[in-house]
């Protein structure tokens, strides 16, 4: 793999490795395989209202000493838990990175606010510390409880700083994924050690078409072994599949006509350390089903960004009832079609027999996605579910994400350009999806980076007019909450016309991708 200013293993067995094999896995053990009964105590006993507080704390000294010393007080009369976790960890971001809590100033303008913001929201580490994973080059956190640079935010937060000409620190958060990739072969959810068993929306290949708009074609070249892992990653196992119960194995199904597509998968089938409490709750209530078979389609939930939607659920109103790893979703293959025609792209001229390949796969997933995921009678791309070969019915913004890639045909397009203004265009934006659940990923909610899959997918085939009325409608409502609070928050009630609800965790300020989104809807900026 081609060097980009990383830093490379300081022991020589291991950087060979690294430069014969092109990849050197290293796994890490998160809190709570480290920690053991203390992080479920903590947990369990909701210690912080947030589960992702302590996952997010660095231990002072070493974890072996502080497990014995809690093994040794935890059954003293007058032993305080919270006051032992006080006492042996330490909040990064008021040591470490010093942020300050950020200064409302309701004189300023939205622009200028969201400049203090990247500031704001800038962090520098370059040594492990807790679960928090060393990256080589400074990176923006979406805000509030995120405070680690997260996979498919990332993406979005780059189109805001694209569009003000901040470069370098683009090429910076790129440099940090394909240093990830180097280190593990794929790209988690984000830089901490808990997320190592997930990946997030493949959005890589369009951050290097991004940067490629800065830089040059040459860029493709650059990245293409990185590009290239990427793709191995999501596709592990591909001849294992059809030897399955259900064709799948991994990330990969094989779908009737004995094509490959792909789902959203975890590699663990555990508990989510950092929401252990509430998937406990879940499993303890779903008595009838088998643990770690709820726990992987949580996980793999979480994989695809929508953590959670009613389009995981068989009954939409009832968590239990996730299956997300039975799914063939739509959004994750148009973004796997993008990194094929990266791919493609990458190898150019100077590699033929290998562009061609990367093109018949691409083609190839885009007839087994007009197969299996448009529906003529309902007008609209969506998710299949493998295991009984049937589309799974349920209409959601995914649906658009065709249009983005380029994968749907100029007849498809004007069905959903129709129902997306009839059915999902709300005063303040698109929703994303038609049901209300009480589920973060639902009506009334709107968020940033499906408005602009939905605005970017309408102009390429020619929809301005209404990709300018969405704009208009989704910046009108962040500009309503921001007059009103001075805040910029992760999700808007797109119905009502002020900020969104719903999900495990209390509303989040900040917000990366809704700086980046509306920053770059602003000034016009096109990648």
């Amino acid at each position: 793999m081609p060097k980009l200013s990383i830093p490379t293993p300081t022991d020589q067995i291991k950087t060979s490795l690294v430069k014969t094999a092109g990849v050197l896995i290293r796994t890490k053990k998160g809190p709570d395989e480290l920690l053991g009964e203390l992080f479920s105590e903590v947990q369990d006993k909701q210690v912080y209202a947030d589960g992702k507080t302590f996952v997010d704390l660095v231990p002072k000294k070493r974890v072996k000493a502080i497990r014995d010393e809690y093994d040794l007080l935890k059954s003293l009369p007058d032993f305080d838990l919270k006051d032992f976790v006080n006492r042996h960890f330490y909040d990064l971001s008021t040591t470490v990175h010093r942020k300050e809590p950020f200064e409302i100033r309701y004189e300023e303008g939205i622009d200028s606010h969201i400049d203090r913001l990247w500031s704001h929201l800038e962090r520098s580490n370059r040594v492990n510390r807790g679960s928090l994973i060393a990256l080589p080059h400074k990176y923006i956190v979406p805000g509030g409880r995120f405070n680690e640079q997260f996979y498919w935010d990332t993406y979005f937060i780059m189109l805001g700083l694209a569009a003000e000409g901040k470069w370098k620190l683009v090429e910076g958060m790129v440099k940090n994924f394909a240093h990830m990739i180097r280190k593990y072969g794929y790209i988690p959810t984000g830089n901490r050690t808990y997320f190592l068993s997930r990946s997030q929306p493949p959005f890589f290949a369009l951050m290097i078409q991004l940067l490629a708009k800065h830089r040059g074609k040459k860029v493709y070249r650059e990245y293409l072994p990185y590009l290239q892992q990427e793709y191995r990653f999501w596709m592990k196992g591909y001849r294992k599949a059809s030897e399955t119960e259900h064709a799948a194995f991994r990330r990969v199904a094989q779908m009737p006509n004995g094509t490959l597509l792909n789902r959203y998968y975890d590699n663990k089938v555990t508990p989510r350390p950092e929401s252990l409490r509430e998937d406990n709750e879940t499993a303890h209530a779903a008595n009838t089903r088998l643990p770690d078979r709820l726990f992987l389609h949580l996980r793999a939930a979480a994989e695809s960004g929508w953590d959670f939607s009613a389009r995981w659920l068989s009954d939409p109103k009832d968590l239990r009832t996730i299956h997300t790893a039975d799914i063939i979703p739509v959004d994750l293959n148009a973004l796997l079609y993008t990194l094929e025609i990266a791919l493609s792209d990458g190898y150019g001229w100077w590699h033929p027999i290998m562009r061609r390949r990367y093109r018949k796969k691409a083609q190839l997933r885009t007839d087994a996605m007009h197969e299996y995921l448009w529906s003529e009678k309902e007008g609209w791309f969506m998710d299949y579910n493998f295991h009984h070969h049937w589309q799974t019915g349920f209409i959601s913004m995914a649906g658009v994400f065709p249009l983005f890639s380029g994968q749907a045909t100029a007849e498809q397009a004007e069905h959903v350009a129709m129902r997306l203004e009839r059915d999902f265009l709300k005063p303040g934006g698109l929703v994303t999806t038609l049901i209300e659940t009480g589920q973060q990923w639902d009506s009334p909610n709107g968020w940033a980076p499906l408005q602009w899959v939905a605005i970017e997918g309408l102009r390429q085939y020619g929809y301005d007019d209404l990709a300018n009325k969405i704009a208009d409608a989704w910046m009108g409502v962040i500009n309503k909450v921001y007059d009103d609070t001075h805040r910029l928050v992760e999700k808007y009630d797109v119905t009502g016309g002020g900020i969104g609800g719903g999900g495990e965790y209390v509303l989040q300020d900040g917000f990366g991708w809704t700086n980046g989104v509306y920053s770059a809807l602003k000034k016009s900026f096109r990648p």
